[in-house]
C-alpha cells in the first residue's frame, strides 16, 4: 500500500468520525420530535436518493449485482442502517450524548473479539493494548469517569441499548469482505437500498402497534435542518468515507478510529464556545495518541519482509534428476 493510499484511507475515517462526532450534537433534540425507527426511515431515506444518483451513471451493472445479492445486502444493511440506528438513538433517548459517543467507540474492541470468536483471529497484543487505551481516554473525554453533572447519572438501560445496537455495525462493516466484486460506493449504497424497504417495514409495523408514533409536521419543521444534516452527512457522505476508509485500512484500523467520534464531538463544541476541562484534553491525548501508535503498529506490520525462502542446495535433486 502506497503512503498516498494510507494517507486517503485515515483522510477519510477522520472524516467520517467527525460526521458522527456531529450527529451525536443534533439527534437528541430531534428525538423529542421524531422516534428513533422514523428518524432510521427518514435519514435514510435522503441518503439513499443521494446513492442512487451516485449510481446512476454506471448504467445496469450495480442493479445487476444488487438483484444477485438482494438478499444478503438487505440484511447487511438492516444490521448496519436499521438495528444500529435504531438502538443507538433508542439508548441516546434514554441516555445523553456523551454516553453514546463512548459507547459507538467501544466497536473496535467488539470487532477484535467478534474476529477472535468467528474467525480466530487472535488480536496482537498491542492492538488490545492501543485499543484499551483509547477507550480509557474516550471515557475520560465523554465525562464517564470523574462528571458529577447530568453524565455522570445512571442510565444503565439505554447504554445497554446502544451497545447492543453496536454490534450491527460491526456485522455490517465485515460484511463489506464478502463482496468483493461491489467497490466502496457499490456496496455503501445497495446496502442501503436493499434494506430501506426493511426500515420502512420496521417503522410502520412500530407505529401499528402502537412502539412508537409517526412524527407530526410541527415536529419535522422543527427539526428539518438537523435531520438534513444526519441525512446526508451522518448517514451518506460519512459512512462512504468509513467504508473507503475500511476497504484501504482494514476493518480492525477502521474501526479503531470511531474512538475519535468523542473527541470530534468535543472539538465541535469548542467551535460553539464551550471550553473543555481538563478531563477532556487529557482524555482527548490519550485517544489521538492511542490511534497514532495503533497506525504506526500497523504501518510497521504490513512493511514487514517476508520469510525468506532458504536457497535450494546445490546437490538437491529434483524428481526425475539427476546430478551429474
Amino acid at each position: 500500500m502506497s503512503s498516498r493510499q494510507r494517507l486517503l484511507g485515515i483522510a477519510a475515517l477522520l472524516l467520517a468520525t467527525s460526521g458522527w462526532g456531529g450527529m451525536f450534537l443534533v439527534s437528541k433534540g430531534v428525538l423529542h420530535h421524531v422516534a428513533p425507527v422514523w428518524f432510521t426511515l427518514i435519514r435514510y431515506s435522503m441518503s439513499a436518493l443521494l446513492f442512487v444518483l451516485l449510481i446512476l451513471p454506471r448504467g445496469a451493472a450495480p442493479w445487476r449485482k444488487l438483484r444477485l445479492n438482494a438478499g444478503a445486502l438487505a440484511l447487511r444493511g438492516y444490521a448496519g442502517f436499521g438495528i444500529f440506528s435504531v438502538m443507538l438513538l433508542l439508548g441516546l433517548a434514554h441516555s445523553v450524548p456523551s454516553h453514546g459517543a463512548v459507547i459507538m467507540a467501544t466497536t473496535p474492541m467488539t470487532t477484535q473479539l467478534l474476529r477472535w470468536a468467528l474467525d480466530g483471529v487472535r488480536p496482537a497484543r498491542s492492538t488490545l493494548l492501543t485499543t484499551a487505551l483509547a477507550l480509557l481516554g474516550v471515557a475520560i473525554v465523554s465525562g464517564l469517569l470523574f462528571s458529577t453533572g447530568p453524565a455522570a447519572e445512571s442510565t444503565l438501560f439505554g447504554d445497554a441499548v446502544a451497545f447492543t445496537g453496536t454490534l450491527g455495525w460491526v456485522w455490517y462493516t465485515r460484511g463489506a469482505a464478502r463482496f468483493p466484486e461491489l467497490d466502496v460506493i457499490e456496496y455503501t449504497a445497495l446496502t442501503v437500498l436493499a434494506s430501506w424497504p426493511l426500515l420502512l417495514a420496521t417503522a410502520a409495523v412500530a407505529t401499528l402497534l402502537g412502539w412508537s408514533h409517526a412524527p407530526s409536521m410541527e415536529g419535522l419543521r422543527l427539526s428539518w435542518q438537523a435531520l438534513l444534516y444526519v441525512g446526508l452527512v451522518s448517514s451518506a457522505i460519512a459512512v462512504l468515507a468509513f467504508n473507503y476508509g475500511v476497504r484501504t485500512l482494514g476493518a480492525v484500523t477502521g474501526t479503531a478510529f470511531l474512538n475519535f467520534v468523542p473527541v470530534s464531538a468535543l472539538l465541535m463544541s469548542v467551535a460553539m464556545g464551550k471550553l473543555p476541562t481538563g478531563n477532556e484534553i487529557v482524555g482527548m491525548a490519550m485517544v489521538v495518541g492511542a490511534l497514532l501508535i495503533h497506525t504506526a503498529m500497523s504501518r510497521k506490520a504490513s512493511a514487514a519482509p517476508a520469510p525468506r525462502i532458504a536457497d535450494t542446495p546445490q546437490n538437491y535433486r529434483t524428481c526425475g534428476a539427476t546430478s551429474s
